[in-house]
């Protein structure tokens, strides 16, 4: 099919729910993406975040067909062995101590939360439900998520919400102190704020947290749908500022590209959710497992630590650029934000990208780069030629 036969018949038959960009997209290799035309993308978006090994990899690829001829799905009242070998994996690289395997972000967030609210009323009964998230954060899309979220633009339309959450400044210990009313379970943090605008916690703060967090039993829940799975540059964003929360959602790059999220859980937040108290039907799913493996496989200390260096050489790419419409840059890894100068909206700078061969995301009023965590200086610097060619 042609771009504008694909575009129409998504126009004709699925809902419009995406502001989406007039690209469609066919196949591609690297970091780089192809149209039906063959016209080349450099992708500075990895799905959101999600392909972290790139398009076309055949490792990957080859895990998830064997896998799938094998065994597809069974549900979880079964055992299948990628996600046990994925789950000790992930156990083992983080100090965590369990994993709950579902399918997306918002739903391990949801999860988190059942998790929080359960420990604290195994423990203490009820009037013990408040989690405490920050301001300018996003949990996800679900109504409770929504309700996490410490935006009020996403309060709107789908009353009623959830209740049981108060929002504090990022970075203001004494604000999140004063919340402390008796009715507190857990507080739920990104430690790089994503859709917010790409903003990294500072470390002295979180490690107050989480120490606050122990001195009156309320969970520390970090929320890593975005920032793990190596997009920091280390597996999770948590192990850099030297913490270990009591529960930790994932999803995004996790599988690759496949569809797959999770918690992971200390010791004593393991056995919190019982049989009977959660599930999920998807989750766990072998396919996706199998993909996992290889993703974690990929993954090695080395390959973070170029993932780190390669952030580095794209902030400083960027800023170089000395483009009018860019400001300062900010991120951990291959998570990076671009400030955008008064006069300039992220929205025109992104469709003016793309219309050069660039696929960027906005977050806030800003830009975010996410690409690719395989992604090559080569890439990179045609990314960069294009932003100076479309910008400058």
């Amino acid at each position: 099919m042609t771009s504008e036969a694909i575009k129409d018949l998504t126009r004709r038959y699925v809902m419009n729910t995406y502001g989406r960009f007039p690209v469609a997209l066919d196949h591609g290799e690297g970091a780089t993406l192809y149209d039906p035309e063959g016209r080349a993308y450099i992708d500075f978006t990895s799905g959101i975040g999600v392909t972290a090994l790139g398009y076309g990899n055949k490792p990957w690829a080859r895990a998830a067909a064997e896998q799938a001829e094998k065994l597809g799905h069974v549900s979880n009242l079964f055992y299948t062995e990628p996600p046990a070998r994925l789950a000790e994996i992930l156990c083992r690289r983080t100090g965590e101590s369990a994993v709950f395997f579902a399918n997306g972000g918002g739903e391990a967030n949801e999860g988190m939360i059942k998790l929080a609210r359960k420990y604290s009323f195994d423990r203490y009964g009820q009037g013990r439900s408040t989690i405490l998230t920050l301001k300018n954060s996003f949990h996800g899309r679900t109504i409770t998520t929504l309700k996490a979220t410490g935006q009020d633009v996403f309060h709107n339309y789908f009353f009623p919400f959830t209740e049981g959450f108060r929002y504090v400044p990022a970075n203001d210990l004494e604000a999140l102190r004063a919340q402390d009313q008796g009715d507190v379970c857990a507080v739920m943090v990104e430690l790089v704020q994503g859709e917010g605008g790409v903003l990294p916690l500072d470390r002295d703060y979180v490690k107050a947290v989480e120490a606050l967090c122990a001195e009156k039993d309320w969970l520390f829940l970090a929320d890593e749908v975005q920032t793990g799975v190596g997009r920091t540059g280390t597996l999770f964003a948590f192990q850099q500022y030297g913490i270990l929360p009591d529960a930790v959602s994932f999803a995004k790059g996790i599988a690759g590209g496949l569809p797959m999220s999770g918690i992971l859980a200390n010791e004593k937040c393991r056995d919190v959710l019982g049989p009977g108290t959660h599930a999920t039907t998807f989750g766990a799913n072998p396919v996706c497992a199998a993909a996992g493996l290889v993703v974690q496989e990929i993954l090695s200390d080395e390959f973070l630590q170029e993932v780190r260096e390669k952030g580095d050489y794209l902030r400083k790419g960027v800023e170089a650029l000395d483009l009018p419409c860019f400001g300062k840059t900010r991120g951990l890894g291959l998570m990076i934000g671009v400030e955008v100068r008064e006069g300039w909206t992220n929205k025109d700078i992104a469709n003016t990208l793309i219309e050069n061969g660039l696929l960027v995301l906005t977050a806030g009023p800003g830009m975010r780069l996410l690409p690719p965590l395989v992604i090559t200086k080569e890439e990179m610097d045609k990314g960069l030629a294009v932003m100076k060619k479309a910008l400058g």
